[in-house]
């Protein structure tokens, strides 16, 4: 039994094929299979039922798998120690970001990291908090970016930056005629307001501010959609206001920036961390990462009296 096997089983069960599982493992398909198939023979047991379509794991495969990823995690971490003692930041390192950050934050931190850490091969991948959650426990991301907090107790959360929502309000509103928001006024505009569809985690930020101000969570809102640019197309239609992250309003033009309504304090606003396993080793590029993103946040623009707000505690 190698560890190679392992890698090799591990990617056949994730993608439920041996071709595209070779693919992802940069080998042939007949040498992945011949691997897979002398594994088995060595333990005398068949780890996939290649009869159903899409291949799928027997009952013992199943708790092979489990323990297998344990292996192949523990065994990357004697690397990591390796690298962590040298003060080496290098390697590949797979990062998740959840879609309402990825692309306002990203193209801000990967530039000044990639120049300050060249040896760092940074994968970043976009998945949803849940999808970030199971891929953390599983080991197949190293840190991710989310809206915290998650209250998981094996996920460690460092706090990046508070970010405040900003009302984007079209001329046809009556809201449009005030120049500040504050949170009760979204009573008046319930039944109008646009959120992303279910399952992201900005249109949970935006319901428990309802919540928490009794305004009900089982109001029908007209329109969901899973982009805050069609929000903002759909609000210009004069079919509702919306709810936008405020890194999101920096590139916004003259004419739009005029529909944008700020909140009083304390204005309501998302908690963003980088988060990372309790189990994870690669401590010194977590770091790296942290300060990086930690420099250009606290050299964002601020606009009408807003500031990101970097926190200098770890959670």
């Amino acid at each position: 039994m190698t560890i190679t096997q392992l890698h090799y089983v591990l990617a056949v069960a994730e993608h439920k094929n041996f071709t595209l599982a070779a693919e992802k493992c940069f080998v042939t398909q007949p040498t992945l299979s011949m691997q897979i198939q002398k594994l088995e023979e060595e333990l005398d047991v068949q780890i996939f039922d290649r009869g159903k379509k899409p291949i799928q794991l027997t009952e013992v495969g199943q708790k092979i798998v489990l323990q297998a990823k344990n292996i192949v995690n523990e065994s990357g971490r004697i690397q990591d120690i390796v690298d962590q003692q040298k003060g080496y930041i290098g390697g590949e390192f797979k990062v998740g970001i959840i879609p309402t950050i990825m692309p306002t934050l990203l193209p801000m931190f990967m530039t000044n990291f990639i120049n300050k850490y060249p040896k760092v091969n940074l994968i970043i991948e976009e998945h949803t908090t849940e999808e970030i959650i199971r891929m953390l426990k599983n080991g197949q991301l190293d840190a991710a970016i989310a809206a915290t907090p998650l209250s998981e107790e094996s996920i460690k959360e460092i706090v990046l930056y508070y970010e405040p929502f900003v009302a984007y309000v079209p001329e046809n509103n009556p809201a449009y005629k005030k120049k500040e928001f504050e949170v009760e006024d979204l009573e008046e505009n319930l039944n109008n307001i646009l959120l992303l569809q279910d399952g992201h985690c900005f249109r949970n930020n935006v319901l428990n501010i309802c919540r928490a101000n009794s305004l009900g969570t089982d109001t029908p809102f007209q329109i969901e959609s899973g982009s805050f640019e069609t929000l903002v197309k759909l609000a210009d239609e004069g079919l509702g206001m919306t709810l936008l992250p405020y890194l999101h309003t920096l590139d916004m033009n003259g004419k739009a920036t005029e529909k944008l309504r700020h909140f009083k304090e304390p204005r309501p606003s998302r908690e963003v961390s980088l988060i990372y396993s309790k189990k994870e080793l690669k401590l010194h590029i977590i770091e790296a990462l942290r300060s990086t993103i930690a420099g250009v946040v606290r050299g964002a623009i601020t606009f009408q009296n807003v500031e990101i707000t970097s926190p200098l505690h770890k959670k």
